[in-house]
């Protein structure tokens, strides 16, 4: 494998860092000092603004507008959106979007993702399941739907209902549910295939319950009862949503990679000029020891980022499927990101937590980031079965 960056990825590196230099992370109120959501919908002025730097294409092909390039670019950007703590769904809408261009319909393609690309439409996912534990398409049931006539949008265009799909079920912690315009939602059939399917916000029969995550953003348990949908909008191709999921797992990695370089930036400028017995306390053994452990899990966080994005981008076989990658990546990021705020906060001292100073909200979102899509124990667990499943040597 190789781990040089492309001149394409490198200068989706500089337009994100462009974009990103002037989002300041304390630009909504503190979660900490905020009852309920930090606000209302994610920052649409940013979210113009990537689109206006065509990062909101960058992964689409050159057929819907975008720059064809791969979840290696589209993790790249999500680690420079972290730094800043970027309060818009890059990740939900690029993650889908590669997800229906790669295995959705090409009428479902052709609808969506010039808009995409464009910021005009906004997608994300349940992705968590009902209770953040169990399979998240085991949470919502698809049948197909043969009991009535007439198409789903009632204009005759797409097939009648017997094409068509009834979903039941409900995804909790969605993010930027409210704000977009499209959720992908996975269910599962009757025979026990996962399908994908693409609802649209406002659709009869789906219901939104306001949320609130740990790190202050108004997310959504989504509620969907008899919600009839056309057959171009369910995605059936087998390991559709394994894919999307696996994808997701890695922009988070990505994410915690991000906001851990970061957080540790902070710190090594916090600690190189605070004094104590007239020396710098960066100067100090203890302080450089903690301040290189974490170092070193950086360093592992970032090497098992590049190989799951390398294995989705590639397809590349192995001993073990890329779900293993996948997870061992997951494992360091749950892992390193906690254990780099919580040093962060141990070197700053009280200072961390005030409330004033931005640290605390790093922390919040390193939570956020650990746990979702499973923390290290779940990964752990699923890394376990795969290694029983193909034993190695």
């Amino acid at each position: 494998m190789d781990f040089t960056f492309s001149e394409e990825q490198q200068a989706a590196v500089e337009a994100a860092r462009a974009v990103f230099s002037g989002v300041a992370p304390d630009g909504v109120p503190s979660p900490a000092l905020t009852e309920g959501a930090v606000a209302d919908d994610f920052d649409r002025t940013l979210w113009s603004r990537l689109a206006d730097a065509d990062l909101l294409s960058l992964v689409l092909s050159p057929e819907h507008g975008g720059a064809g390039l791969d979840p290696v670019a589209l993790c790249l950007v999500l680690r420079e959106a972290a730094k800043v703590l970027a309060r818009v769904p890059l990740l939900e809408t690029c993650a889908v979007a590669m997800a229906v261009e790669r295995y959705g319909s090409p009428a479902l393609a052709v609808e969506l993702l010039p808009r995409v690309g464009r910021g005009e439409l906004v997608l994300t996912v349940g992705a968590h399941g009902r209770t953040g534990h169990d399979p998240a398409e085991l949470a919502v049931t698809a049948r197909r739907d043969g009991d009535r006539g007439g198409s789903a949008t009632g204009d005759g265009a797409t097939g009648g209902w017997g094409d068509g799909w009834v979903l039941d079920g409900t995804q909790t912690g969605v993010p930027w549910a409210q704000g977009a315009d499209r959720i992908a939602v996975p269910a599962h059939t009757p025979d026990g295939r996962a399908v994908l399917a693409l609802v649209p916000a406002g659709h009869g029969g789906v219901t939104l319950a306001e949320q609130v995550s740990t790190n202050g953003e108004l997310f959504a348990e989504v509620r969907l009862v008899s919600v009839r949908l056309t057959a171009h909008e369910v995605i059936d191709t087998e390991g559709a949503w394994e894919w999307l999921r696996g994808l997701l797992t890695t922009g988070t990695c990505a994410l915690a990679l991000g906001l851990g370089e970061q957080v540790l930036t902070m710190t090594s400028a916090y600690t190189g000029k605070r004094e104590q017995f007239g020396f710098p306390v960066a100067t100090f053994q203890a302080v450089a020891v903690q301040a290189a452990d974490r170092y070193i899990d950086l360093r592992a966080m970032e090497a098992t980022l590049w190989q799951a994005a390398w294995r989705i981008t590639t397809g590349a076989g192995g001993p073990l499927p890329a779900s293993a990658d996948i997870a061992v990546a997951k494992i360091w990021a749950s892992e390193g990101v906690r254990r780099v705020v919580q040093t962060a906060q141990h070197l700053h001292g009280g200072f961390g937590a005030d409330t004033g100073y931005p640290l605390h909200r790093f922390h919040a979102w390193a939570k956020q980031l650990e746990l979702s899509l499973g923390p290290a124990a779940a990964h752990e667990e699923a890394l376990g079965d795969l290694l029983a499943a193909h034993p190695l040597g």
